[in-house]
């Protein structure tokens, strides 16, 4: 098992970003899909055409970042379907910003 790699002691929603539209470059790559514009406003299911299973791939990549201090399905399941498929990537990253901040809080 490979250690959390360390978060900057304030993570920003710049820093987020940067970190998150990475991983998602690499989840794009995959389709061949590396050309994206990727922004606060950029939507999973519209913009990206983003499935399910991609979803759980970047699951997986937000806990290799940043550990179990982020949990995707949890911040999935407290939304409605129509949320879900509206979510944005900035509320993405403001949710890894307050996760990573209460977790430091303790």
């Amino acid at each position: 098992m490979n250690p959390t790699p360390p978060v900057p002691a304030q993570p920003t929603t710049d820093t987020v970003l940067a970190e998150i539209t990475g991983m998602l470059g690499t989840l794009l790559a995959e389709y061949g899909e590396d050309d994206a514009v990727i922004g606060m406003s950029t939507t999973f299911n519209r913009d990206l055409e983003l499935e399910s299973i991609d979803l759980v791939t970047l699951a997986g990549l937000l806990e290799e970042r940043y550990g179990r201090r982020v949990n995707l399905a949890e911040f999935l399941a407290g939304m409605e379907f129509d949320e879900i498929i509206e979510l944005t990537v900035g509320r993405l990253v403001e949710y890894v910003v307050w996760s990573l901040k209460a977790t430091e809080a303790g």
